[in-house]
């Protein structure tokens, strides 16, 4: 609603100052009606070679006071000042806004962040679904960046391009050799380790990297507990249902480099569920 000027003369409002701003309650109002300070040598460079150079009193004479009134508002980590004076229209955005959130914006983000990047995933295989828990509050750009893959078809048609049995199976390369693919940010991303996510049980979906922060768009689901790969690798995810699937595909015949040499094993596309 803005700031009310009320006359208390005549006990009307005056105007009301900063109605532009949406939704903001305005607290603890102060008023400077001086006149700016003025860099009267500032002033005085600007008009060099002006066709009429003017005195020092001519220029503080063109000075005008400027009624400034300073608040803050209810919930905002902010203050406003607010003048007479419009806003510069060259300018994009008028307003810098880089406080601390609150508590209550923090919340709002974290679930509307997981609800986006989802809560489960499946992924369809030529041998069956494979469904899987994302754990998109504990590390949300891996989950992120495989929810986007996902829902992009940049896993559509990706075949797993190894298999160890005892071990893991592995996928997520568009290449099909363990060579290729990218973050969605292009590149490679940070890992994300949490305590309470390790490697300590089989059918942990865990990202496949070449060595600290360098993350793309490979992963593996772990057929065995595989403690070693704790704080090397980022656990994103677990199976909880499909377990035949990935134990079928991890006992595929497979070639000295352990790729399946008999049957060819692909992902044809994964949904997300929110």
């Amino acid at each position: 609603v803005g700031v009310k000027v009320l006359n208390i003369v005549t006990n009307s409002v005056a105007c009301v100052l900063a109605s532009a701003e949406h939704g903001e309650r305005f607290l603890s109002v102060s008023l400077y009606q001086g006149t700016p300070k003025v860099d009267m040598q500032m002033l005085l460079a600007r008009q060099s070679g002006a066709a009429k150079s003017q005195t020092s009193d001519e220029l503080l004479s063109q000075v005008k006071p400027d009624p400034t009134a300073y608040c803050t508002a209810y919930k905002r980590r902010r203050f406003y000042s607010i003048s007479q004076r419009q806003p510069d229209e060259s300018q994009e955005a008028r307003d810098v806004l880089n406080e601390k959130p609150t508590e209550e914006e923090r919340v709002s983000v974290s679930v509307a962040t997981s609800s986006a990047l989802g809560s489960e995933a499946i992924i369809h295989t030529t041998m069956g679904d494979i469904h899987i828990k994302l754990f998109a509050n504990e590390c949300p750009k891996t989950v992120e960046n495989f929810c986007t893959h996902s829902r992009n078809g940049y896993y559509d048609n990706i075949k797993f391009h190894r298999v160890i049995k005892g071990f893991m199976i592995q996928t997520g390369d568009p290449l099909g050799d363990g060579t290729g693919g990218e973050s969605i940010w292009g590149g490679e991303f940070q890992d994300e380790f949490v305590r309470n996510l390790r490697h300590d049980r089989p059918f942990t979906v865990s990202m496949a990297n070449a060595g600290p922060n360098t993350n793309g768009s490979q992963f593996f689901i772990t057929t065995a507990p595989t403690p070693w790969l704790d704080n090397k690798h980022t656990v994103f995810g677990r199976v909880t249902k499909g377990l035949e699937v990935v134990t079928a595909i991890e006992n595929l015949k497979v070639d000295k480099y352990d790729r399946p040499c008999e049957v060819e094993v692909k992902m044809l596309n994964v949904d997300i569920k929110r």
